[in-house]
């Protein structure tokens, strides 16, 4: 499937997979950007997207980044929709209790994956069909 992207900025860089088969292709900063412990900012990627009906984007954390810095997204996953045109922007979060995090212009910052998506038909019921769990929610599993 191809994606079209376009480049809002002359730093831009045009997402692409680490390796081959991965899920998730990477998304980079086109500013340099300072986050104090638990300081979030709303950082420009320099690209916009054209998702196809039926597709939705999720933009997640990188797992390095996040276990070696503490960078995360304030809104993990972000949703883009596929009528959107305009330019990705991430929501970063130091979760460092200590250390800033320095981002540079061209740095790594997230992932976007694309995902099919149906689109539903809510309908209103008075009663839902019989589960195994019901409505076991929070720690209904347990913890082993």
């Amino acid at each position: 499937m191809e994606l079209p992207v376009k480049k809002l900025a002359p730093n831009a860089v045009i997402p692409k997979n680490a390796y081959a088969g991965d899920a998730g292709i990477d998304l980079s900063s086109t500013e340099d950007v300072v986050l104090k412990p638990f300081e979030r900012k709303l950082v420009p990627t320099g690209i916009a997207i054209g998702l196809p009906e039926g597709y939705a984007g999720f933009v997640t954390p990188r797992s390095g980044s996040a276990i070696k810095q503490g960078l995360s997204i304030a809104n993990a996953p972000g949703l883009i929709d596929s009528g959107y045109r305009g330019e990705l922007k991430v929501i970063l979060i130091n979760l460092d209790p200590h250390e800033a995090i320095e981002i540079k212009a061209g740095d790594r910052i997230a992932q976007l994956v694309v995902i099919k998506v149906e689109q539903l038909q809510l309908v209103e019921k008075t009663e839902l069909d019989e589960t195994e769990r019901g409505t076991g929610g929070f720690g209904s599993s347990g913890v082993k």
